[in-house]
């Protein structure tokens, strides 16, 4: 049986755009298997007592990660662009990814939006941004229709309950069995972890 590493992912979230954009070619390296998870960190703020990004919050961390984001993209080969709104509203986006079937169709996707709005600074909760980000990744427009699918709604909202109930409090987090790791530069340690080594 392949092993797994589940990928919990915010599209608000600029770190995660680093790891979906190495996910699958690092997982592949270690014959791991991917699961995409979109949720909702701003009830997860909100328990905390946010109203907004951190890196609003806190100006200090807010130029820091702007900063470091610049680096790692420059050193990974990434395009980045600072978006004009931060954090934009990535509710959409998460219940496409939850519409779409099969786990390789819903990274061309995740990529897709996270290029749209960290390379090119486009503002994903449009959805002529999204039919875009459709046509990019080869599915179907009429999967716009889903963002206000009743079934959809409801399972973006348990996506975010159960990111709560597994300990999750940021993006990007993997989940290893019960192994919880956070942010992009974790991404490694819960491949091996997941790869047995």
């Amino acid at each position: 049986m392949q092993r797994r590493i589940q990928f919990w992912f915010e599209f608000a979230s600029t770190y995660s755009y680093l790891s979906a954009m190495r996910i699958e070619e690092a997982a592949a390296q270690h014959n791991v298997a991917v699961e995409w998870h979109p949720f909702l960190l701003g009830p997860i703020f909100a328990a905390q007592g946010w109203d907004n990004s951190p890196f609003n919050i806190y100006p200090a961390k807010g130029r820091y990660m702007w900063r470091d984001m610049e680096r790692l993209a420059a050193q990974r080969g990434l395009t980045f662009s600072r978006p004009e709104l931060f954090p934009q509203n990535g509710l959409k986006a998460a219940r496409l990814t939850l519409a779409i079937q099969g786990q390789a169709q819903k990274g061309r996707f995740v990529r897709a939006v996270y290029s749209a709005e960290f390379a090119d600074g486009r503002n994903v909760s449009e959805e002529s941004v999204l039919a875009d980000c459709l046509m990019a990744a080869e599915l179907p427009a009429n999967l716009m229709d889903k963002t206000k699918d009743p079934e959809i709604k409801a399972a973006l909202i348990e996506q975010t309950k159960t990111a709560q109930a597994r300990g999750l409090f940021g993006a990007p987090s993997f989940l290893v069995g019960n192994e919880l790791f956070w942010g992009d530069d974790r991404l490694d340690d819960a491949l091996r972890l997941a790869a047995g080594i």
